[in-house]
C-alpha cells in the first residue's frame, strides 16, 4: 500500500470513528449544542445551558457538544475528499469520451465539497457562537396557570 492511499485510509478511518463517536455522545447526553441555547438569570448570575432537545447539561458538556457537532461537517468533507482522492484514477479512467473530462470532474467535484463544508461549518459555528451572545435572560419557564373558578 503505498503512502497515499494509507493516508486516506486513515483519514476515512478517523473520520468515521469522529461521527460513530458524535452519535454515541448524542444519544447518551439527550442531543447536540449547535441548535441549543443559554438562559441567564439577573437576580442570580446564573447560566444554564440547554440542548436543542431542552435537556439542560453542564458548560463543559454544552461546549463540548457545540465543537464536536462542528467538527463533523470538517471530518465528513475529509472522507469525501480522501474516497474521491483513493478513486480519481478509476474516475479519471472511465470518463476518458465524456462531456467533461475526468481531472476535471474531480476538481470541481472536490472544489464543490470544500466550499460546502466550508460554508456549513462558518454557519454552525457562528450559530454555536451566538448562544452565547444573545442569552435568553430570565426566562419564564412556563405561561402562568389560570385557575376559573365558577
Amino acid at each position: 500500500m503505498d503512502r497515499q492511499t494509507r493516508i486516506c485510509t486513515w483519514i476515512i478511518l478517523i473520520g468515521l470513528a469522529n461521527f460513530l463517536a458524535y452519535t454515541i455522545v448524542y444519544m447518551f447526553i439527550g442531543g447536540e449544542a449547535v441548535f441549543g441555547y443559554l438562559e441567564k438569570y439577573t437576580a442570580t448570575g446564573e447560566v444554564r445551558y440547554f440542548l436543542q432537545s431542552g435537556h439542560q447539561v453542564s458548560r463543559g458538556t454544552y461546549l463540548y457538544s457545540g465543537a464536536h457537532s462542528i467538527s463533523v461537517w470538517v471530518t465528513v468533507a475529509a472522507v469525501m475528499l480522501a474516497m474521491l482522492t483513493l478513486a480519481k484514477e478509476r474516475i479519471a479512467s472511465s470518463m476518458r469520451s465524456a462531456i467533461i473530462r475526468g481531472r476535471t470532474f474531480i476538481t470541481v467535484l472536490a472544489t464543490v465539497i470544500t466550499l460546502i463544508t466550508i460554508v456549513i461549518t462558518i454557519w454552525f459555528a457562528l450559530h454555536f457562537a451566538r448562544s452565547f451572545a444573545t442569552p435568553r435572560i430570565d426566562p419564564v419557564p412556563y405561561p402562568p396557570h389560570s385557575s376559573a373558578r365558577t
